[in-house]
């Protein structure tokens, strides 16, 4: 009995990679041997990524913190440690959109977790 291949699945497998390098230059983007590789390359890059974007965010969000701490009087880890203490529950993400775009509460809190 001879061999059956099914020539619809690998074609759909090959034209889902090659549709996937789309914008790639040269042999990447129109090359199937060359796509994959480019591709799972490019997909494990964005597997790690988006775990480092969260690390990204964070870094900035303290380093706002720390530049409005310090604006009034104080360090972000003195902050943070004060607002600790007070227990007053806020997270760095809202706190640095606080020093960015309202440093009057910002300054607030700060008065707040000192007192």
């Amino acid at each position: 009995m001879p061999r059956s291949r099914n020539k619809v699945a690998s074609r759909r497998r090959r034209r889902k990679i090659l549709k996937q390098a789309k914008g790639y230059w040269g042999k990447r983007k129109n090359v199937y041997k060359f796509a994959k590789n480019t591709i799972e390359k490019g997909m494990l890059y964005q597997y790690r990524d988006r775990k480092v974007r969260k690390r990204e965010f964070r870094k900035l969000w303290i380093t706002r913190i720390n530049a409005a701490a310090r604006q009034n009087g104080t360090t972000y880890s003195r902050l943070m440690g004060a607002l600790g203490q007070k227990d007053i529950q806020i997270n760095r993400k809202v706190l640095a959109d606080l020093a960015v775009n309202d440093p009057e509460t910002f300054t607030a809190i700060v008065e707040e977790a000192q007192s």
